[in-house]
């Protein structure tokens, strides 16, 4: 968990343009440095959920009647992790929307020539510096809609996986 940390103690985008500047442009620099810098919290919440889990009296009760550790971790440990780690996973979607539109924007991203979020509001700011909104318009509706999309999403799947949490809300 300390790599975990020392990547945590620096700011995603900042990362970011750190991995991306290594590169030319293009697809691949993105999705190493969105992968690079957004695995952190799934780790965690996925270290916490074993954690939690194998405190857990039926993991004792398996241990104790000879299951192999690899029994133990497929049939016990990992159904009450992958609903966590996919929860995970769909939230860093939003992230990695931001992160790329953010990249693309600086010049850093996706090639000017390739269809990117953040190349068009990049195209639209001059527009918007001379006092007309309108074309920044659905570039950044692009951006926002998908994201409280899925993040109302994860949100509706976290409710459902979450028995605490579900029973929180019905009060």
């Amino acid at each position: 968990m300390r790599l975990v940390d020392v990547f945590s103690s620096v700011p995603h985008l900042l990362l970011g343009i750190f991995i991306v500047a290594m590169f030319r442009p293009g697809v691949w620099p993105v999705v190493i440095s969105v992968a690079l810098t957004h695995w952190l919290s799934t780790a965690r919440i996925v270290r916490a959920e074993v954690l939690s889990l194998r405190s857990r009296p039926y993991i004792d009760a398996a241990v104790s009647g000879g299951a192999s550790r690899w029994r133990v971790t497929v049939r016990h440990l990992l159904p009450g992790v992958l609903p966590q780690a996919g929860l995970a996973a769909v939230l860093m979607v939003p992230h990695a929307i931001w992160h790329e539109s953010a990249l693309s924007f600086l010049g850093l991203g996706l090639p000017t020539h390739q269809a990117s979020l953040g190349t068009l509001v990049q195209g639209a700011r001059s527009s918007l510096l001379a006092g007309d909104w309108w074309p920044t318009l659905f570039p950044g509706l692009f951006i926002i809609v998908p994201t409280l999309a899925i993040a109302g999403l994860a949100g509706a799947w976290r409710d459902r996986i979450n028995p605490r949490r579900r029973s929180e809300l019905m009060l």
